[in-house]
């Protein structure tokens, strides 16, 4: 019997990293990237056109933040699942990108076996993909149950942003990147500062360092 292929598209604004999954996936017999997209709009594009059984994501592209783009491809395509694959370490957006939809979280550093059983798992037994990292930080959130860190009040847009200013970004680069108006960002400032009962940048920045938010 032959297998049935698995179509897949790729999401990510580094054509280097592309380029690394386009080689381990289309290095299988019965996987293949179909498309390949450096931001949210082109995704959204290719998605109008091909039918992929697999999107594989990162969360951090120009425009749209990924986890947006998550809740978005889960309202549009409910029935395509979402791999997430991501430079940052499951401690900072797993359990988000999980909440959002995601049906597994990877960092970058696994674009090899670990992203094959992945995907073979997810689109053949239509079932998330969670990796002993997440685990732990599902068990963890578990175990807290509402005595969790302060982060986890923000919206995934306040976290983002968040972690935008204790990596030294002022309000008018961050607002370049998201592409929304200063005026917005020194709005998600405020409601970080009062979720979170800090004062300053300085606390804030503090703050992201002690709980490892920041590279």
């Amino acid at each position: 019997m032959v297998n049935q292929m698995i179509n897949v598209v790729i999401a990510d604004d580094h054509p280097f990293i592309r380029e690394g999954i386009k080689k381990v996936v289309n290095g299988e017999m019965d996987l293949q990237v179909i498309g390949e997209a450096e931001n949210g709009g082109e995704l959204l594009t290719i998605l109008e056109e091909k039918k992929p059984n697999i999107v594989v994501l990162d969360i951090t592209m120009p425009g749209k933040s990924g986890l947006e783009l998550l809740k978005e491809l889960n309202n549009l395509y409910p029935n395509l699942p979402v791999l997430v694959l991501s430079i940052h370490s499951a401690e900072r957006f797993a359990l988000r990108a999980l909440k959002a939809g995601a049906y597994g979280y990877l960092t970058k550093t696994s674009i090899s076996d670990e992203l094959i059983k992945a995907i073979r798992k997810i689109t053949k037994e239509k079932r998330r993909y969670i990796t002993q990292e997440v685990a732990e930080q599902l068990a963890s959130q578990v175990d807290v149950s509402n005595k969790g860190p302060l982060h986890e009040r923000l919206s995934d847009r306040e976290f983002e942003v968040l972690r935008m200013i204790a990596s030294g970004k002022n309000v008018n680069e961050i607002a370049d990147e998201l592409s929304l108006s200063p005026q917005t960002i020194h709005t998600y400032r405020k409601r970080i500062k009062e979720k979170m009962n800090l004062s300053s940048n300085v606390e804030m920045t503090r703050y992201a360092m002690e709980n490892n938010l920041i590279e």
